[in-house]
């Protein structure tokens, strides 16, 4: 028996970064959260200690802070294959790079009625994320969005399913529908505008969940991912983690209260977590584009 080294990388992790363009009287703020990884020739590193081949973590992080002064940041996915591109091609012994930025969202405030030119407040938990693999000559791009939570009031089944003894869930034919999207899609190609086919494919996502008719949330996940696969010939696949953010009715009748649909209980735990991949089927092999990438999301 031998034991051997596997895959590796290594690299720094959540470099929070703010960027502020005061180009013009009006500022505009992108904050990032930005985690590198190298792959590439790092066993000498592991088996003897020899760090002849490693960039430093610290070196890593101030080239993403140097790259955001010297090149601006643009669409995330940009500014990740820029970086990415930067490492495998200074350093012969890195023959993989990936990327992932996680983007925070900030809201001008208004005053008066009119959008200040500096000031802003953080808006809710929805976060644009991406992961870029660089490997060798090729850039494969993963995109997506956290924390996305939405709810449809009606329009929502659940019935037909499987009873046994431990089963104590009613049917029914009208239920509020709410969910946390954590969606990623991965592209066909880098080449792409991705600012617009980020916000295409966000529209797509939450447009069907409030389109869809639901029998079941499998049901509105499978639609979800197939309109952004239908509108967008640019994505190869779209994988969803969405939770059911349970509300259930409150029994009133101690108290001689009626409640027709009206007041809800929404525990946070536990709850049913539905995940599942949606692809075209000539999709183009995925390469490393998901290695590292937690499963559904």
């Amino acid at each position: 028996m031998a034991i051997v080294l596997g895959p590796n990388q290594f690299g720094k992790a959540e470099i929070r970064l703010v960027h502020v363009d005061r180009t013009g009287p009006v500022h505009h703020l992108i904050d990032l959260n930005v985690s590198t990884a190298l792959r590439g020739d790092f066993a000498a590193a592991h088996l003897a200690g020899d760090n002849s081949h490693v960039l430093t973590t610290d070196a890593q992080k101030n080239t993403v802070y140097a790259f955001a002064r010297e090149h601006g940041i643009g669409q995330i996915e940009d500014f990740a294959i820029r970086l990415g591109r930067h490492f495998v091609d200074s350093f012969p012994w890195i023959d993989g790079a990936q990327i992932e930025i996680e983007q925070y969202h900030w809201n001008r405030i208004s005053v008066g009625g009119s959008p200040h030119n500096h000031a802003f407040s953080r808006a809710g938990g929805e976060r644009r994320n991406t992961v870029v693999t660089v490997d060798g000559d090729a850039a494969f791009v993963v995109s997506g969005l956290a924390g996305l939570v939405v709810l449809k009031s009606t329009g929502s089944e659940f019935w037909g399913f499987p009873r046994d003894r431990y089963t104590t869930l009613a049917e029914t034919t009208d239920r509020i529908l709410a969910t946390e999207v954590t969606a990623r899609w991965r592209y066909i190609g880098a080449g792409h505008d991705f600012g617009p086919l980020f916000d295409g494919v966000r529209e797509s996502l939450i447009s069907t969940f409030a389109g869809v008719h639901s029998l079941a949330l499998q049901q509105t996940l499978y639609r979800m991912g197939e309109a952004a696969l239908t509108a967008y010939p640019q994505v190869a696949e779209v994988r969803m983690s969405m939770p059911n953010k349970h509300h259930f009715l409150v029994d009133l009748e101690p108290f001689g209260l009626d409640n027709p649909d009206v007041v809800y209980q929404a525990p946070d735990r536990p709850y049913g977590r539905i995940e599942a991949t949606v692809l075209r089927d000539d999709a183009p092999a995925p390469g490393p584009s998901w290695q590292a990438v937690p499963g559904f999301c």
